[in-house]
């Protein structure tokens, strides 16, 4: 199935300590957290808030874990503000990951988004580009891009739920718009099923320029009461709409299938917010890595 060589298996902090909602694992620590990631049997993290920003104090903490950085999130504002702003921010971030031995920039567009909003509800409120817009966010990515490739890395673009690039249609449009040899795309599960796209058939469609996969389920009645009840993605967090592969509603033995079939090399990351209250990070990461090892041959 997959080449074990090229395939590396990796877990977000964001179980353990919410990025955007502190409150969620605040009494989790950076050390707590990467030692369970690597007792499940992870070997790549991306990048929280608690995590140390020195590169020798993190090489260290990972290394005695046997762990590395994959990546971690950037946010562009390429089409909001000026394009330098973006710019200087990313050079900074890529230069950081670059250090750490990532190969991929993780990057979404927040120019307009409503996914932090905490009152604003994640289906009614979706921001929406003009053709001015559209222009703008190619030209940005690619422009990022192409600073990314300086170092031989990849931008990986995160469609995501409440910004500009969340549809099918949006996402054909970005890739349309955007140069493939500069700009890649972000496969996430979780937030195509969450907004009720097809996500195999935008898996098969741009597998080859899939560079970066996170695997995230989702629990079909919590989306339902999600949008019966006008909830913003926060809420929708908060009440258990995410959770780790194997235990929601997708079936990811199709999508093992097709990454596999198409050679795809990189990371697959388990990345699956939910309240560590209520979901013990370490169960559910050993819950995910066990799920994998049967589906995915890995």
């Amino acid at each position: 199935m997959f080449n074990k060589d090229a395939v590396k298996l990796g877990i977000a902090p964001i179980a353990w300590t919410n990025d955007d909602m502190p409150e969620l694992g605040s009494e989790n620590t950076f050390e707590q957290c990467i030692s369970e990631m690597a007792l499940a049997g992870f070997t790549g993290s991306e990048v929280g808030n608690k995590y140390p920003r020195d590169t020798k104090v993190l090489r260290k903490a990972l290394e005695l874990r046997g762990m590395e950085i994959a990546s971690a999130w950037f946010s562009s504002f390429v089409t909001t503000k000026p394009l330098q702003e973006t710019v200087d921010a990313f050079i900074e971030h890529r230069d950081f990951l670059h250090a750490m031995g990532a190969k991929v920039v993780v990057v979404s567009e927040q120019g307009g988004s409503i996914q932090g909003q905490m009152d604003t509800p994640i289906f009614d409120a979706k921001p929406v580009l003009d053709e001015e817009g559209w222009k703008r966010l190619a030209e940005g990515l690619n422009k990022l891009g192409e600073l990314a490739k300086e170092k031989g890395m990849k931008v990986v673009y995160h469609h995501h739920m409440g910004t500009v690039v969340q549809t099918t249609e949006e996402i054909d449009k970005f890739m349309e718009m955007t140069d493939p040899n500069l700009v890649y795309l972000l496969f996430d599960t979780g937030h195509l099923v969450f907004s009720g796209e097809d996500h195999l058939a935008v898996l098969k469609k741009y597998v080859n320029r899939i560079k970066h996969v996170h695997l995230k389920d989702v629990r079909a009645e919590v989306v339902k009461e999600v949008k019966a009840s006008k909830m913003s993605f926060l809420q929708a967090v908060k009440a258990g709409a995410f959770t780790v592969p194997g235990d929601g509603c997708v079936d990811f033995e199709p999508v093992f299938k097709v990454l596999a079939e198409n050679n795809y090399e990189g990371y697959l990351l388990v990345e699956a917010e939910q309240d560590p209250a209520k979901a013990n990070p370490l169960e559910y990461a050993i819950k995910a890595r066990k799920y994998i090892g049967e589906k995915a041959g890995l």
